[in-house]
């Protein structure tokens, strides 16, 4: 993609700091509502944590995967409604023939259906904590988790510390929190709170939404999920909004000090510290970025929380925000892609879907790709794709490993599935979005235990005339590109309004 790169110093309604869907999302409905935009984007591509790649084979040959985010699932509808819009089309993951089943014991089971093949007494446990989590979504919900009755309560007791008190069925606990910890929060379920597990679950509409695979991992983009950006970017283009690739923003000045707060005696200049006034108000924002400095009324700052830090704020943030950015974080997970000559599994009657609770790999699926053929027409590629995740503590332990151990150890956990035919792909691929300088980490941030109820409700409240949006901080599609979307929206409209 070719960079758009307008004069040194431009003057704009507003400026958008990240080029991923929050971002994107935010500038076209800001130039589709007349506003003049630049958009900001430290790397030399749009689509932040969603991401269209390739791997090569032996031979060279290369084959698509998507490194980053890739699903929508039916309560998405925001997002389903912008890949119309933008002409994308989609299709659903392959779920033909049974699934497979490892037990804490290491037994392989086959099954059909969405009830894992478990004894009577652990589905009956499992069924009794998947309830009591739904009905805390019904109490807690998906915008304001924070200002719950028991919102402190829930945010002081670790998600394991809370699933135990409800039940001692340890294989039942385990496939519990996969849904919740490896598989979202990409954290140990002792790292994050029962609070912080309801808004996961609240943000999909219910525990047993998020419990249920073929609901939660339904569709996929043709030609990958980064088309949504990439055809967001060009419509953008189009209206005249510029979008500034290889171009990390370094410094923000956007508000008047408060006089009172200089200590002449210890030489303190005057700051923020204790808030300013004009919240979400238009006001008077410079933005110094490599290769180019924007002033404006307002700026979105359209990057995860974690990355807040990476740009110094004149006069410095107020206290509040120094202390709550400090206490968000991002998980670590691998994505594993497996590329084999044909998808052998479909042969023996199997989806590739497969879980183990507490298991080095204890996701896989078939991720089998669909792409528009010379006709336009959607094809499926002849070679089968599987996808497998590695979270957190097992994360870190591969990461530790020389290559081809590690290589070793992630295809015989698949394997332990899938049988022996999968030790053999024709390539493989691990996506490393924690190495990333500009995500480092990944699904999305989420709180230190205790932090959601204190902190949460500064995430979307603006600071002056610096608005907040991504994926980590929305509440409907928390951690999704739909929730990315529905947040940039929201947050142009506010500024749209008071412009």
């Amino acid at each position: 993609m070719s960079h758009t790169t307008p004069e040194a110093v431009v003057d704009r309604d507003v400026v958008v700091i990240g080029a991923g869907p929050a971002g994107l999302t935010a500038a076209y409905t800001l130039v589709k509502a007349g506003k003049s935009v630049t958009v900001l984007e430290a790397r030399d591509r749009v689509g932040g944590r969603t991401w269209n790649g390739h791997v090569l084979d032996e031979n060279d040959n290369p084959h698509f995967i998507e490194i980053g985010g890739q699903w929508i699932s039916p309560d998405q509808t925001r997002l389903s409604d912008l890949v119309d819009e933008l002409g994308l089309e989609t299709y659903q993951r392959y779920r033909e023939g049974k699934s497979v089943y490892v037990s804490p014991d290491g037994s392989r089971h086959t099954y059909e259906g969405d009830r894992l093949p478990c004894s009577s007494e652990t589905e009956a446990e499992m069924d009794k904590l998947i309830k009591l989590m739904d009905d805390l979504v019904l109490e807690v919900g998906a915008e304001a988790p924070w200002a719950a009755a028991r919102a402190q309560e829930l945010d002081t007791v670790p998600f394991r510390d809370w699933l135990s008190q409800h039940s001692d069925d340890q294989e039942a606990i385990d496939n519990v929190s996969i849904y919740v910890a490896s598989g979202m929060l990409t954290k140990p379920s002792y790292a994050f709170s029962t609070l912080q597990a309801v808004l996961m679950a609240a943000s999909a509409g219910s525990f047993s939404n998020l419990v249920d695979e073929d609901f939660i991992l339904d569709k996929r983009v043709v030609g990958g999920m980064q088309s949504v950006s990439l055809t967001l970017a060009e419509k953008i283009r189009e209206l005249g909004g510029d979008i500034v690739l290889s171009s990390p923003v370094r410094e923000v000045t956007w508000h008047e000090v408060d006089p009172s707060t200089a200590d002449d005696a210890n030489n303190i200049r005057a700051d923020v510290r204790n808030g300013v006034r004009d919240n979400g108000a238009a006001g008077d924002v410079t933005v110094v970025a490599d290769g180019a400095t924007v002033h404006a009324k307002n700026v979105v700052l359209a990057v995860p929380p974690n990355l807040y830090n990476r740009i110094q704020f004149v006069p410095p943030m107020p206290r509040e925000q120094h202390i709550a950015h400090q206490h968000i974080s991002m998980g670590l997970v691998i994505k594993v892609h497996a590329v084999y000559e044909t998808p052998f599994w479909r042969d023996k009657g199997l989806s590739g879907t497969s879980f183990g609770g507490g298991r080095l790999v204890q996701e896989v699926y078939d991720n089998t790709n669909v792409q528009a053929g010379p006709d336009g027409t959607p094809v499926e590629d002849t070679n089968g794709t599987l996808v497998g995740f590695i979270s957190d503590v097992y994360a870190e332990k591969m990461w530790a490993l020389p290559e081809a151990e590690r290589k070793e150890a992630i295809l015989s956990a698949m394997a332990d599935y899938l049988g022996p035919e999968a030790m053999n792909p024709i390539a493989f691929y691990l996506s490393d979005m924690a190495a990333e300088e500009w995500t480092r980490g990944a699904y999305a941030t989420s709180y230190d235990l205790g932090g959601l109820h204190r902190w949460g409700h500064l995430q979307n409240q603006p600071t002056g005339p610096i608005h907040y949006a991504c994926s980590d901080i929305a509440a409907e599609g928390y951690q999704h590109v739909d929730g990315a979307v529905r947040i940039g929206e929201s947050v142009a409209k506010s500024i749209i309004e008071g412009l």
